[in-house]
């Protein structure tokens, strides 16, 4: 059977790093249940599971405002080269139990922004702290914001309990559903040609931004230089 490669995102304390343990079915990835990122630096561990080489990544708190941008783009590098020929699944990981934000809300907008416009495509939420649930999954979509989420992304949702070591199912469940998103995709997998081209739009994106602060500051530039001449041809004028 091919083997997967998972790469988990998400806020700090959503549970990527339990999620990875449960995924894998050992305690390799640390945890601790804070808002302080365990997770500094991308980190992968695989696994034999079920017969097949499993294989995930574990980022920092991407959505985290302590990292400056230029360190949160280096691990995006680093979680891309450890992935390589590319991720079959980003699973997007968030929390059942704590109030739905704006950078939750966002959060597929970000992947997109990082990864580009089809990574949503590849894309799996993962809901943690299942066993918080205190109605059924179904019942929470009707939530709008969250509803347009999962909308978002073409690999639907899933439910996990990380306290719950025992419950196999629902990793093999979540495989099936990886499998079902791989198919959706032509059998294909994210490939790292798709985020050099999304880097190649951004740089352009940035390059176009500086060009035009640069016209706009030769043009006030040039209408303060404009406003001076005229004052002294008038001064010159006066004194004539």
């Amino acid at each position: 059977l091919p083997g997967i490669r998972i790469v988990m995102v998400g806020k700090t304390g959503a549970g990527k790093s339990a999620t990875g343990n449960t995924i894998l079915r050992e305690k390799i990835f640390e945890q601790k249940d804070s808002f302080d990122s365990v997770t500094k630096k991308c980190q992968q561990h695989q696994q034999t599971v079920e017969g097949r080489n499993i294989s995930v990544i574990d980022t920092p708190g991407l959505f985290d405002t302590k990292n400056r941008k230029e360190q949160l783009k280096e691990e995006i590098v680093r979680c891309v080269k450890m992935s390589v020929p590319g991720p079959h699944v980003f699973l997007l990981v968030i929390r059942l139990d704590v109030r739905f934000t704006d950078e939750e809300k966002n959060a597929v907008k970000w992947i997109q922004e990082n990864f580009g416009e089809g990574a949503a495509r590849y894309t799996i939420i993962l809901f943690t702290r299942g066993d918080q649930l205190r109605t059924c999954i179904e019942e929470l979509l009707t939530n709008k914001q969250i509803r347009e989420l999962v909308e978002q992304c073409k690999g639907g949702y899933h439910v996990f309990n990380n306290t719950d070591k025992e419950n196999l199912l629902q990793v093999t469940t979540l495989i099936e559903k990886i499998d079902g998103t791989v198919k959706e995709n032509g059998g294909g997998h994210y490939t790292n040609e798709m985020y050099e081209e999304t880097q190649r739009k951004i740089e352009e994106k940035e390059k176009r931004r500086k060009e035009e602060e640069e016209r706009k500051k030769f043009e006030e530039e040039e209408k303060i230089r404009e406003d001076e001449r005229r004052k002294l041809k008038k001064k010159e004028l006066m004194e004539a």
